[in-house]
């Protein structure tokens, strides 16, 4: 096989979720090596993104070439390069927010080459049920976004749905999924 540079750039994540809760601090993992060992020749460039789970839309969440870096949107002063090795590009967000679930993506770019792994970061908390003033599902998908804002909180995903009821819910109600459905 030929490589770029000589060497094949390998970017790794962990394969299992990272989980937080909000408020927290979280680091999201992320090395690069090449193969065979070698230096870069140019400084590398790292791009945090966060993903939609259809992998369709990226949300830029920070690009950095060595200890320089931008972060962007909500993530702007909350997000940094973990600055503790060689070949490090782990994300540290801090303050974690609901909407921070999700998939990111670690690139890093050596030049022409570049590589990428997705990391998955799960928010863990406490899904109830609302019952609003109007009475049982009587709230449209818009308005029950409103609701769950007001109280500080977000639309369950189906995972965190899932997880909760493998963790033991056992209620039977119908209502809103953070994908509209």
């Amino acid at each position: 096989v030929d490589y770029f540079n000589g060497a094949r750039l390998v970017v790794e994540t962990p394969k299992d979720p990272v989980y937080s809760s909000s408020g927290a601090n979280v680091t999201l993992p992320c090395h690069y090596r090449f193969e065979p060992d070698q230096e870069a020749k140019r400084k590398i460039r790292i791009k945090w993104s966060k993903l939609r789970d259809d992998y369709t839309k990226e949300q830029d969440v920070l690009v950095a070439i060595g200890r320089t870096y931008v972060t962007f949107g909500d993530f702007h002063g909350r997000a940094h390069i973990l600055q503790t090795g060689r070949r490090e590009a782990s994300l540290v967000i801090s303050d974690v927010h609901l909407q921070d679930d999700g998939k990111y993506r670690c690139e890093v770019i050596d030049g022409l080459e570049d590589e990428s792994d997705v990391v998955d970061l799960h928010l863990q908390g406490i899904v109830f049920p609302y019952q609003p003033p109007r009475g049982q599902y009587s709230l449209n998908f818009h308005e029950a976004e409103r609701a769950c804002q007001e109280q500080g909180a977000i639309l369950a995903t189906f995972n965190q749905l899932f997880q909760a009821w493998s963790e033991g819910l056992d209620w039977c109600n119908a209502g809103w999924l953070a994908d509209g459905t």
